[in-house]
């Protein structure tokens, strides 16, 4: 995966304070994504064959091959308004959903409006030693005999499927652009298993630590991963309810679709299984380190009470014959120091071995 993302922050809205509905103002980028020149490619699907181009505007994409070609125009970098009011004007699409595309904090979600489906979700990439999940918004419009697809990135995630049509697209002419929607979603949805996967591998990492004799403090990644699971349960539950909207759309490109979007839903369903057993693990991480701190402070509140209650009597014993008293009897006796040191031992034995009798050492 060559994209970067973007890291996940609170949206800066303020940008459309005052704006009319359907204003195109990009939200949510960070500026070093905004260097990205934005990138068009176009795959088009005809009696069997594929034809791939990069095209530098709109206009070069327009007329396009009537049906039964299909066309896949893909747009990274999308944070061009004025691009994108272009292909709103060449494909009829609401400028509503053009809003939301450039909204790279916009909730997943799935509408069919004038022939039309639209697709709005995310796909995840997890950063090992920063502990962060970083995120990139996808947005698809699925047309009769067309799809259009914005990434906020220039991204390799489709590669696969790419490769894929290019050796076998008959599937593809069969059944139509909804297909290659499926497509996109199928390998979103089953990208958010390999974000599982890292994150379910250091959490066993960190698991494996707490076993040592000198656990770290591991507080900061727990806190760190949980808030991280957090925000992939805020933007993966909604992709659960929109492939449920999608199985009863009223919308021929979907309707042939049908099984394939079940199995789609039965895998969100199995990443949000994981995600909440993940949660549950953190919470069981959480406990366990706290309760490893408290046994090692025990063992050490346990070593200072035991040599503290050792010391006591020595120590009544050392301010007794400290005492400046001339006329002391044990001060005169010729065996009284070896005699004080003798029950001073003593002392101390008698005591360890009560206290081994005991088991509390």
């Amino acid at each position: 995966m060559t994209r970067h993302g973007i890291r996940k922050h609170l949206p800066n809205r303020s940008l459309k304070a005052g704006l009319p509905p359907g204003s195109l103002v990009y939200i949510g980028r960070a500026k070093k994504a905004l260097s990205a020149q934005p990138r068009i490619t176009v795959m088009t699907f005809e009696n069997g064959t594929v034809s791939e181009r990069t095209v530098e505007s709109v206009a070069e994409l327009m007329p396009l091959k009537p049906a039964p070609a299909i066309a896949w125009i893909n747009v990274d970098a999308v944070h061009d308004a004025k691009l994108l009011a272009e292909f709103g004007e060449a494909f009829h699409l609401n400028p509503l959903l053009l809003e939301d595309i450039l909204n790279t904090e916009q909730r997943p979600k799935a509408e069919h409006v004038d022939g039309l489906t639209y697709i709005i979700l995310k796909l995840f990439e997890f950063q090992t030693p920063q502990e962060e999940i970083f995120s990139e918004q996808v947005s698809i419009v699925t047309g009769p005999h067309f799809i259009l697809s914005f990434m906020d990135e220039v991204s390799d995630e489709f590669e696969p499927l790419r490769n894929r049509l290019r050796t076998n697209s008959q599937r593809l002419s069969s059944l139509g652009p909804g297909y290659l929607a499926y497509s996109l979603l199928d390998t979103i949805v089953d990208s958010y298993f390999s974000v599982l996967e890292e994150i379910g591998a250091r959490l066993e990492y960190l698991e494996d630590t707490l076993s040592g004799e000198q656990p770290p403090n591991i507080l900061q990644s727990v806190h760190r991963l949980r808030r991280e699971l957090i925000f992939l349960r805020k933007n993966i539950w909604p992709v659960r309810d929109m492939i449920n909207l999608l199985q009863h759309l009223d919308s021929e490109t979907l309707l042939p679709l049908q099984p394939y979007l079940r199995d789609v839903y039965d895998h969100t369903i199995q990443v949000m299984d994981t995600l909440e057993s993940y949660r549950d693990l953190l919470s069981g991480l959480q406990d366990l380190y706290l309760s490893v701190l408290s046994y090692r402070m025990n063992d050490v509140m346990k070593v200072l009470t035991v040599m503290s209650t050792i010391f006591i009597p020595l120590t009544f014993i050392a301010g007794v014959y400290g005492m400046n008293f001339k006329y002391m009897p044990e001060l005169q006796s010729h065996w009284g120091y070896p005699l004080v040191w003798g029950v001073m031992i003593l002392s101390a034995l008698g005591m360890l071995a009560y206290f081994r009798h005991k088991r509390w050492i």
